[in-house]
């Protein structure tokens, strides 16, 4: 659960708040709608990680072919090294601001007239490599390090959010009103109805990515009731939690603060305005050491399995660690990150993606396979696989992801198309799975002809070549 606990989150639930007018109330059902709807989706994706006990990368060979599947995989692969610098860059910040209030002649490279080089100067450089060779130096160490600091990850980063809003809320004299929004005037009925419906369609389309994620850990989950019980108990709830406590401590920090309230958004600015010293180490270093922990967990090693499957006889998981890395650097993340235009056209684009990607995957494995498989064929890069397909490319699948795509796509970052754009992952993913069904539904090939029906390797798909 602790994938939502990060920087990003803490943005968007800040920005959403300061800047749409809507009050903490509305705001809360509608990151729990989100939460739930997120949840359902985990799950599904979970049970077929279970089922399978592969990431994503290779459940998707079932579906796009041996080949095919990275097409899937890059998609994927590109929004979470997106994401990946992005919240190593926000962390980056609260690590500058740790070294500077330490030792003081730091902050002189990270000041205006510093040395600036891709657009980040000498300061930012130095942290933002610092934390890009520490989570570096967690996804070498294997998958065994990397559940170690999913367990400490979230709890840090809880603690850390909890005092920095307990502080700013004192700060405040604990005056907070639940349901009055920063805007000059109170919205009307059906506005907040339409503020808290797109409050929950953005909650999914931002962590879209999860629900794809979600196969690479839950396959190491004992069997599917521990998917569905650990899901459902901990992630709406915690979810909405972490997301109101964003939006309560930066409705405190606006009462108190004498400045740009939307430099608020941003948790690493945040902490430097904390004065006691030793509560700013405690938010500010908990803050950067969580943030850390939770981006290996959320986006590196979803990242790096997509990278590996690109080509699994070459490309191990720790040198696609190493690769995610050294991308993650090339693409300046400050750069896109800082610009609101790029943000909403690369990213948006890209996260709409990941819909038609999501309905594909369910509507494939549970209703055109009904959970049914052969875990060997899914790893033989030859015509003997019933996953080969047309040379290793599923062109059904490709029937069902295009046109889904670009409809998704066009709704995202089209002119036009007002606050429709914040729902084209349900658009997406819904036509998906409608395609999908119609094109590939009863239309596959069951069984291998040399192979017995067995519970544990039955399939429902193949194509004909």
């Amino acid at each position: 659960m602790n994938v939502a606990h990060n920087a990003a989150s803490y943005t968007w639930a800040a920005g959403i708040f300061l800047t749409m007018g809507i009050s903490a109330f509305d705001m809360t059902i509608g990151i729990f709608v989100g939460c739930i709807i997120l949840s359902l989706g985990c799950v599904l994706s979970g049970l077929i990680g279970q089922k399978t006990g592969s990431p994503y990368p290779v459940i998707s060979r079932i579906t796009w072919g041996i080949w095919g599947a990275n097409i899937a995989a890059v998609i994927r692969g590109v929004v979470a090294i997106a994401w990946y610098g992005v919240q190593t860059y926000l962390a980056s910040i609260a690590l500058n601001a740790v070294i500077t209030r330490i030792w003081s002649p730091f902050g002189d490279l990270s000041a205006p007239e510093s040395i600036h080089f891709l657009g980040l100067h000498l300061g930012g450089w130095i942290c933002f490599l610092l934390l890009s060779l520490l989570q570096l130096i967690i996804v070498q160490r294997g998958m065994e390090a990397i559940r170690h600091v999913q367990g400490f990850a979230g709890p840090i980063i809880w603690i850390t959010m909890l005092g920095a809003m307990v502080y700013f809320l004192n700060e405040a004299d604990w005056k907070f009103d639940w349901f009055s929004g920063t805007g000059d005037t109170p919205l009307a009925t059906g506005a907040k109805i339409g503020l808290i419906a797109l409050v929950a369609a953005q909650v999914v389309s931002q962590l879209a990515p999860v629900m794809l994620n979600y196969s690479d850990f839950a396959r190491f989950t004992r069997d599917s009731r521990t998917v569905k019980i650990g899901t459902i108990l901990g992630a709406p709830l915690n979810w909405t939690l972490f997301a109101v406590t964003s939006v309560l401590t930066t409705g405190a920090a606006v009462q108190v603060l004498v400045v740009d309230h939307e430099t608020l958004k941003d948790p690493g600015i945040l902490m430097t305005h904390v004065e006691n010293d030793l509560l700013f180490y405690i938010f500010a270093g908990g803050f950067t050491l969580a943030t850390v922990g939770v981006n290996v967990i959320s986006n590196f090693v979803s990242a790096a399995f997509d990278v590996t499957n690109l080509a699994p006889g070459r490309i191990s998981f720790r040198r696609a660690g190493i690769a995610t890395a050294i991308i993650a650097v090339v693409v300046t993340p400050w750069n896109y990150f800082n610009s609101p235009i790029v943000v909403g056209y690369f990213l948006g684009s890209l996260g709409a993606l990941i819909g038609p990607l999501f309905g594909i995957m369910v509507a494939d494995f549970f209703i055109v396979r009904r959970q049914r498989f052969v875990l060997r064929h899914m790893f033989l890069p030859t015509p003997e696989s019933i996953y080969y397909y047309n040379r290793g490319v599923s062109l059904k699948t490709l029937w069902a992801f295009i046109p889904s795509g670009l409809i998704a796509l066009v709704i995202a970052v089209g002119p036009g198309f007002g606050p429709l754009k914040d729902f084209s992952w349900f658009i997406g993913a819904g036509l998906a799975v409608i395609l999908h069904l119609i094109i590939s539904n009863g239309k596959v090939i069951v069984l291998p002809q040399n192979e017995a029906a067995d519970s544990t390797e039955a399939v429902t798909g193949a194509e004909n070549p």
